[in-house]
């Protein structure tokens, strides 16, 4: 259920002046491109009639700055949509998007068709246009869509709907009615009405996600409590390759006790990382992700808390290599719910030390694996981890990806699962899922 609130009082949460949305968005728009003058890339500006957001922070622009922006824009799509025809055409925009989850691109929305999508709405919300485009065009790369998919479903372009917006992953979001009222969401429970979600992007536009076609049956199931038993009759199996895969590390199955995204953002974007030796240092390096911006064979796209199917993690040729550069180290497969930027991980590099402190502490260090060969079997063994620092760089105002767990051999964890050998576990030792890893 949502609650109504008031923390700037009642002018604020009912009827703000458009004229002082438009000073407040163009004053941020100022802000940040006086900021960057003096940093290399600064704001993009128009590119073909194209808006861009900016694709880092610029110094000077809190967090708290950032979500007012947000929040001015939210407020102004919203304020718009009291116009049918507005709605009607986000709508349509929506409907054909063929990006997954039917996601748009807000700049590049506001720009289409000559910027006749810009013009009407700052008509309709009276933000004024070159507020409007310079507030959209100072703001982080943003994506409109409806994250519930029984909010799609439903929602047919009427006036019932609301615009949503949260800065970082699992905070309340702030959401603004067709009126202009705001309102405060829970974090944890969509409401009933229908709600567009103006967000950061999560989602590379120009190069969209695979079409899921992968070289073995995919299979999803909603979370049920635990760890999911995939059924035969929940599979898709067009595309389904019965050939023997390449060599190397495989997964062929994913369970997670929860989704690691808030509801705002949509459906999940887990990926799974190999992390080993950097060089000669004490340190890891990010050397292959699997996930749904990979290219086939190392994409996959979990919707759902399980999964099978078969996705390369590590080919046999990377191990090889490997293994010359770094003899007798291990590896770590390590699991990230993705909040910004696909296949780039980006944790507090001190948190993620400690996680990995705890957990090798608890299972004496055989936290990592390595391909292992006897006279009956080639398989993913258990193995000693040595590096346990992993450098990150991120900018200021992106979120932070959710670090789900790094997985340890069932025999070593001491936990068993139907249809995996690999237990994830996250942060204090906790367990958040399984997987099945498969040397071919």
């Amino acid at each position: 259920m949502s609650r109504s609130t008031s923390p700037r009082g009642a002018h604020a949460v009912g009827a703000r002046p458009a004229a002082r949305v438009g000073v407040r968005l163009a004053t941020l728009a100022l802000l940040a491109t006086a900021a960057a003058c003096g940093e290399r890339g600064g704001p993009t500006g128009t590119t073909d009639g194209v808006l861009e957001g900016r694709r880092a922070a610029s110094p000077g622009i809190t967090a708290s700055d950032q979500r007012q922006q947000l929040e001015d824009l939210a407020r102004t799509v919203a304020l718009s949509l009291s116009d049918p025809a507005i709605r009607s055409r986000l709508k349509r925009q929506l409907d054909g998007s063929q990006v997954r989850e039917h996601k748009i691109q807000f700049q590049r929305y506001l720009s289409a068709e000559g910027g006749a999508p810009a013009t009407e709405m700052a008509q309709a919300s009276g933000a004024g246009l070159s507020a409007l485009e310079a507030g959209a065009r100072s703001a982080i790369p943003l994506e409109l869509y409806l994250p519930v998919p029984e909010h799609r479903t439903r929602w047919t372009g009427g006036e019932n709907v609301l615009v949503a917006t949260e800065l970082n992953d699992h905070e309340a979001p702030v959401a603004f009615d067709t009126k202009g009222h705001r309102r405060v969401l829970s974090p944890d429970t969509p409401p009933a009405t229908p709600v567009l979600a103006l967000v950061p992007q999560e989602t590379n536009f120009d190069a969209p996600a695979s079409s899921g076609v992968t070289t073995d049956a995919t299979c999803v199931e909603p979370y049920s409590g635990g760890f999911g038993t995939v059924t035969g009759s929940s599979c898709d199996i067009s595309g389904s390759d019965p050939g023997v895969p390449s060599p190397g590390l495989w997964m062929t199955g994913a369970s997670f006790t929860g989704t690691f995204e808030g509801w705002l953002k949509g459906s999940p974007e887990f990926e799974v990382h190999i992390l080993g030796q950097a060089g000669t240092t004490d340190s890891l390096k990010d050397y292959q992700c699997a996930g749904e911006h990979q290219p086939t064979p190392y994409y996959f796209d979990q919707n759902a808390t399980s999964w099978t199917g078969r996705v390369l993690l590590f080919s046999q040729t990377q191990i090889n290599s490997y293994k010359q550069a770094h003899q007798g180290n291990s590896m770590r497969v390590v699991v990230i719910e993705d909040d910004d930027t696909a296949c780039q991980i980006k944790l507090d590099a001190g948190r993620f030390a400690t996680f990995l402190r705890v957990l090798d502490s608890a299972y004496r260090q055989l936290t990592a694996g390595r391909d292992t060969t006897t006279a009956l079997q080639h398989f993913w063994n258990q193995a000693k981890a040595v590096q346990n620092i992993f450098q990150s760089l991120w900018s200021v105002i992106t979120t932070q990806d959710d670090l789900v767990g790094e997985a340890v051999r069932d025999a070593v964890a001491g936990e068993f699962r139907p249809g995996a050998n690999w237990i994830v576990k996250g942060e204090n030792n906790i367990t958040t899922g399984a997987l099945n890893l498969k040397m071919y």
